[in-house]
Parts: C-alpha cells; structure tokens; sequence
C-alpha cells in the first residue's frame, strides 16, 4: 500500500503566527498559484512531469501548489520544517529512498513550503502525473533543464 503524507507522524507541529514575510508570500501564492513543485523540471512528456528539489543547509522552496497526483522519494533523506496552508508549521525527518504518494480530486490541493533543516544538502524527486482530475498549473520556461 502507497503511504501518503496523512500516515507521517511530524516530528514537531504547531499553529502559531507565521513570521511577517512569509504570511506575505503565502498571500502572493493565492492569489497566483506557483505550479512549480520543485526547484528544476528535468523532463516532461505528455503524461509527466519529473521534478528535482535541491536544497542547501538553511534553504527554502518557496510556497508551492500542488494540484497534479504525484509522488516524492527523499534521495538522500534529512529534517525540514513546512508551513502548510491551514496555518500548521510542521517538522518532518525523511530517510533515505522514503516515498509519499499523493492523489487530488477536482478543484483539490495543497499549499506549502519547504525548508532544509539539515547540516547536509536535501534532495528530493517529485514525479507529476498530468492526467490528473486537474489541470497542470502553467510553469516559467526557466524552471525547465535546458537540453544539453
């Protein structure tokens, strides 16, 4: 059976007022939704989109949404904090190879953010599955590999 995020136990979580800027881009983020689930899209077809999250000691992806069935897989595992869109800021340790399967139904998502808490780098895959109960939010061309 696929595990979802539901099954994780955080290993912190509280309901507190977010810090100023980011109650600010949470804002910004609903009023223009970031398709962008990752930090660079290595490749797409007509059925998926493959994303890399990499993120340095103390970096941050910004709120993002989700709104595609996808899946993650921790490559290298670690701790990060999220601040979830109902107002939860929530801590999560990942193992290496652990993955989470995610599924929307229509006009359904998910709001959040991601920060490296770790002392090492953070990695993640994120694999998109277009043919979801949404539509694909619109993505930047800078976000895509460039083919080599």
């Amino acid at each position: 059976m696929a595990l979802t995020m539901l099954d994780k136990k955080a290993a912190r979580e509280e309901k507190a007022e977010w810090p100023a800027a980011i109650q600010t881009e949470f804002e910004r983020e609903n009023c223009s939704p970031n398709g962008c689930v990752g930090t660079e899209l290595l490749s797409e077809t007509d059925k998926v989109r493959v994303w890399i999250i990499r993120l340095q000691p103390g970096e941050r992806i910004g709120f993002h949404r989700h709104v595609l069935n996808y899946f993650w897989t921790s490559v290298n595992g670690g701790r990060a904090r999220q601040h979830l869109m109902d107002g939860t800021t929530v801590e999560h340790t990942y193992a290496p190879g652990e993955t989470r399967h995610e599924q929307y139904g229509p006009g359904e998502y998910k709001v959040h953010d991601l920060e490296n808490l770790s002392h090492e780098d953070m990695i993640f895959n994120t694999i998109e599955f277009l043919d979801s109960a949404n539509k694909p939010l619109p993505i930047p061309d800078s976000v895509r590999r460039v083919a080599r």
